[in-house]
């Protein structure tokens, strides 16, 4: 596995993790996280994949976004990132906010997503949900966020070694990066809830039945939408599936990769 920085159109810069040749497979992953959160699925997919693993804006090594970026500003760089690695198409799959940024690169640039798959993602928040996450994008904006209470949602007990991994890159990121994508995870769901079946390439849409704020009905939802859509529901896990059952993941990416693109 290699790292290396990429620059983009616009001046800024991407850190990247990069294994494996032939079909590209980018990976986006969660906010707050890095590329590093993709390691299981990164030595799985790279087989028989070219897997591109990059940290967000504001996140590992890449550059920020402006103070106030919101999600369709994460979309355009997502964009940028394939044009810069010379790439006329990838397969896309993103996890929790990395997949509101899959979505929507598959909704607004077509012509630049094989496929699609979102893992963890949130869908049409109900009320209180959204009033619980905006409360913590502003706790996090005035720098008073608190690790505990999503490490508690993301992880059981016995899962105490991926919770210290995890707590170890919140701590590490840079807090302007986390508060402008957290701000902008906050206020996703609502931005391409409703274009979903715009999305006319395969699409598989994952969850554990434990995730609270992924539920398995939105995983579901989305799925429906979409006309080539897949939903899979992985039992006895939470929002950090890919790393608590990264194998059941990594097969489920695998058969999602071996389908056929769609001809518009």
């Amino acid at each position: 596995m290699m790292s290396r920085t990429l620059p983009l159109s616009d001046g800024r810069s991407v850190r990247l993790l990069e294994a494996g040749a032939g079909e590209p497979l980018i990976l986006l992953h969660g906010v707050g996280l890095r590329a590093e959160a993709w390691e299981p699925q990164i030595g799985h997919l790279s087989r028989h994949a070219r897997v591109i693993a990059a940290d967000l804006p504001g996140h590992g090594e890449s550059d920020s976004l402006t103070p106030g970026a919101k999600l369709p500003d994460y979309v355009v760089w997502a964009g940028r990132l394939i044009e810069a690695l010379g790439l006329d198409g990838a397969s896309i799959a993103g996890h929790s906010m990395g997949a509101m940024i899959a979505a929507g690169l598959a909704v607004e640039r077509p012509d630049l997503v094989r496929r699609v798959a979102l893992l963890n993602a949130v869908y049409k928040r109900r009320p209180e949900a959204r009033a619980a996450v905006e409360a913590r994008a502003r706790e996090i904006a005035a720098g008073s966020g608190n690790q505990d209470a999503p490490l508690s949602r993301w992880f059981d007990a016995d899962q105490a070694a991926f919770r210290e991994q995890v707590a170890i890159w919140l701590r590490q990121i840079d807090r302007n990066g986390y508060a402008t994508a957290y701000q902008a995870f906050a206020e996703g769901d609502r931005v391409y809830g409703d274009r979903l079946g715009e999305i006319r390439c395969p699409a598989l849409v994952l969850t554990g039945d434990g995730d609270p704020n992924s539920t398995a009905a939105m995983t579901e939802a989305m799925a429906a939408q979409m006309p080539h859509g897949r939903a899979l529901v992985i039992a006895g896990h939470r929002h950090m599936v890919n790393l608590t059952a990264p194998q059941a993941v990594s097969d489920a990416l695998s058969e999602w990769l071996q389908a056929a693109e769609v001809v518009p």
